[in-house]
């Protein structure tokens, strides 16, 4: 988690998707019935994340949120005493909800997946970089096979 950010590419000014253009994605992308569902899976993920991310890292992907949840991640002042897992993120995130593991995890995946098309190229990896490996699943992204 250790990796430094320095300004780049990665801080070049994306525009910022609107609140509702924000959760009609994830509506769509997650299969949610309502706008209010995609919301509850926003307002779920993004606080199980924040502490997972450098400072650095939450003001870069903040900056390209909508100011209504950009807070959510520039909020939490320091990272966790540990790196959770992909599983325990998702465990973290049903617990918030109350929901089953699957269900946390649709939600996840809804949410980080368009997270990571905001993060775009040449931020996301840098991001990934701070998180512990099986993250890339999550930001819907599948990892790189590796030759024997």
């Amino acid at each position: 988690m250790g990796e430094q950010m320095t300004p780049g590419k990665a801080t070049q000014r994306v525009p910022r998707p609107s609140y509702g253009q924000l959760l009609e994605k994830i509506r769509y992308d997650g299969v949610y019935p309502t706008r209010r569902r995609a919301e509850e899976a926003l307002l779920a993920v993004l606080p199980v994340l924040a502490p997972q991310l450098t400072d650095q890292g939450r003001a870069l992907l903040a900056d390209r949120l909508p100011d209504e949840v950009s807070a959510l991640l520039t909020a939490e002042a320091s990272s966790p005493s540990r790196l959770l897992t992909n599983r325990d993120f998702v465990e973290h995130v049903a617990a918030r909800t109350g929901t089953d593991y699957a269900v946390a995890n649709w939600d996840t995946e809804a949410v980080l997946s368009n997270l990571a098309s905001l993060a775009g190229p040449a931020l996301l990896p840098r991001l990934l970089a701070q998180l512990p490996a099986g993250y890339a699943a999550l930001f819907g992204h599948a990892p790189h096979a590796r030759a024997a």
